[in-house]
């Protein structure tokens, strides 16, 4: 069976309205006077195993406490053209279909998400698909609505800076080491899926650095989880059980349209160096040294004298890059940057383009059987 991403914020539908069907039942009255159940309490309620997973439970009441003002509900609008019935253009039929029909080309659609707040003036970061094309972005924190701008968006990494002007100091999030994020964490989703606003969800980590998820390419990865993500958390908060946002969940895998718990959220590291330059530029200024990469097999490698293909093999050096300038040349192995490893070429490109303009990276590469230290200084990526 062919497998489907699903961006969560349900980008291609419209929303214009929510319909929500009860099935009710007997409502009875609480309490021990009643003619069913037994009117003692749970013997569970004593119990010492039990009472450990309370102490769980409460946890997740105090995630929800700390951030349930820090997530807001993001409602989108825009204009767009409807398809012309093709009837209206032949003359024998275009008389039956109403005169505004004719005239009226384009219709209001909604759209909705979420996002979190990030700075006590109004800053909020959602994914850019959330807000893509759209005209008008609406905001809602806790009960309050504002008209939002926005500030800047990376396609690349899907991610969009809004900014919104409140009565009061707002309360941003706490933000994690996504780093440090391990397969069987804790995983906790806080969102608006299908508009039902500030529902928590709770899984773990099903697995990290995920990549190759979509046409964003080999350098991006994902936390994958399987707390429920559905249309509508696009843009929300991804958190541990302290409460810090570890990633920005984004999309789904699904041949429904609907969670089967398989979700992706942005490593909340990638997205803060992203955030601060959409703050400052309103755009993304990469980082770039000039380096081809080529595959490095398992062939090259021992002729190398490598015990396995973990790194990235130099195939080319652009002309009067960084790399040329600081010494890389054709058929050295990058093998970690200021000492975090390189295990392949994505690893390469995330840490160059996540580092500011101007910085010197730090790079060990494998030459002549032996390990050489050289410096390269990053330049912006034509």
């Amino acid at each position: 069976m062919k497998r489907r991403m699903v961006y969560t914020a349900g980008v291609a539908m419209a929303v214009s309205a929510l319909t929500v069907m009860l099935v009710t039942g007997v409502f009875c009255k609480p309490g021990n006077g009643g003619v069913f159940g037994n009117g003692n309490a749970s013997p569970l309620r004593s119990d010492s195993v039990t009472a450990d997973t309370v102490k769980t439970q409460e946890a997740f009441r105090k995630v929800y406490e700390l951030n349930k003002e820090s997530v807001v509900y993001i409602s989108t609008e825009q204009t767009v053209r409807k398809q012309r019935n093709p009837f209206m253009d032949d003359p024998f039929f275009k008389d039956f279909f109403p005169q505004e029909m004719q005239q009226k080309r384009t219709q209001k659609v909604t759209g909705l998400g979420t996002g979190f707040i990030i700075s006590d003036d109004g800053y909020i970061c959602t994914n850019y698909h959330v807000v893509a094309g759209v005209e008008k972005v609406k905001v809602k924190v806790v009960n309050d609505i504002y008209s939002a701008d926005i500030i800047g968006f990376d396609e690349r990494t899907d991610i969009a800076l809004l900014k919104i002007k409140a009565n009061s100091k707002l309360k941003p999030v706490y933000f994690g080491n996504s780093d440090n994020v391990s397969v069987g964490d804790w995983a906790i989703a806080i969102g608006n899926p299908f508009g039902l606003n500030s529902s928590f969800t709770v899984g773990v980590v099903s697995a990290t650095g995920r990549r190759d998820l979509d046409l964003m390419g080999d350098s991006q990865t994902h936390i994958q989880t399987d707390a429920s993500i559905n249309p509508g958390n696009s843009g929300g908060p991804l958190l541990n059980i302290y409460g810090e946002v570890i990633g920005i969940n984004r999309m789904i895998y699904s041949q429904s349209g609907g969670n089967i718990g398989i979700g992706f959220a942005i490593p909340v590291n990638t997205a803060k160096s992203v955030l601060d330059q959409l703050r400052q530029h309103k755009k993304i200024k990469r980082g770039y040294i000039g380096v081809q990469i080529a595959p490095l097999t398992e062939e090259i490698a021992s002729q190398l004298g490598l015990q396995n293909t973990e790194g990235a093999l130099v195939g080319q050096i652009v002309s009067d890059s960084p790399s040329e300038k600081g010494g890389i040349i054709p058929g050295d192995v990058i093998l970690s940057v200021n000492g975090k490893q390189v295990k392949n070429y994505g690893d390469l490109v995330s840490v160059v383009e996540n580092t500011p303009v101007g910085e010197t990276l730090k790079l060990e590469v494998w030459r002549n059987k032996g390990r050489v230290s050289l410096y390269i200084k990053v330049a912006e990526r034509p």
